[in-house]
C-alpha cells in the first residue's frame, strides 16, 4: 500500500497541475467505448477522489470540458489533448472526480483495482480471466 497522502499531477504540456490531498479510491480500467475514445487506447485508468481534494491549477485555461452523456463531464487540456478528469453529475457520487491515472506525477500504487465494462472491450486485448466487469 502506498502512504503517499498528497499525490501531484500534470497533463502533457504542464499547462495544466493538480493536487491530490488524501487518498486515491474506486481504481478501475474501464473498457467502455467512451473511455475508449477518450484515450485513444485499449482502456482507461481512472481513480477518484472527493472534489474538495482535488486543487487545480490551469493559469492558461488549458482546460475543456466535453459532456459526453447528459450527466457526465469530461475535462482535457486544449493544449496538448490529455484527458484529465471525468465526473458524474448525477447519482450517489456526484461530488467526486475521477483522475485520469497515467497523469500522475507522484508514484500511486492502488490498493484494490478492477476492470468494468469489459464486455464492450476489444477483442484483441487479452486480459487475465479474473477481470471483474460491472
Amino acid at each position: 500500500m502506498d502512504s503517499t497522502s498528497t499525490y501531484h499531477g500534470s497533463c502533457l504540456c504542464s499547462a495544466v497541475t493538480f493536487r491530490i490531498d488524501g487518498p486515491i479510491k474506486a481504481v478501475s480500467h474501464c473498457h467502455c467505448s467512451q473511455c475508449r475514445k477518450a484515450h485513444g487506447a485499449a482502456f482507461a485508468s481512472y481513480g477518484s477522489v472527493p472534489a474538495t481534494r482535488l486543487t487545480v491549477c490551469d493559469p492558461e485555461q488549458a482546460i475543456r470540458v466535453f459532456k459526453s452523456s447528459p450527466s457526465v463531464s469530461r475535462s482535457f487540456c486544449a493544449t496538448c489533448g490529455t484527458n484529465l478528469f471525468w465526473s458524474d453529475a448525477a447519482g450517489k457520487f456526484a461530488d467526486w472526480v475521477s483522475i485520469a491515472l497515467g497523469t500522475l506525477d507522484t508514484p500511486f500504487q492502488p490498493v484494490q483495482q478492477k476492470h468494468v465494462h469489459v464486455q464492450s472491450g476489444l477483442s484483441w486485448v487479452d486480459g487475465p480471466r479474473d477481470w471483474t466487469s460491472a
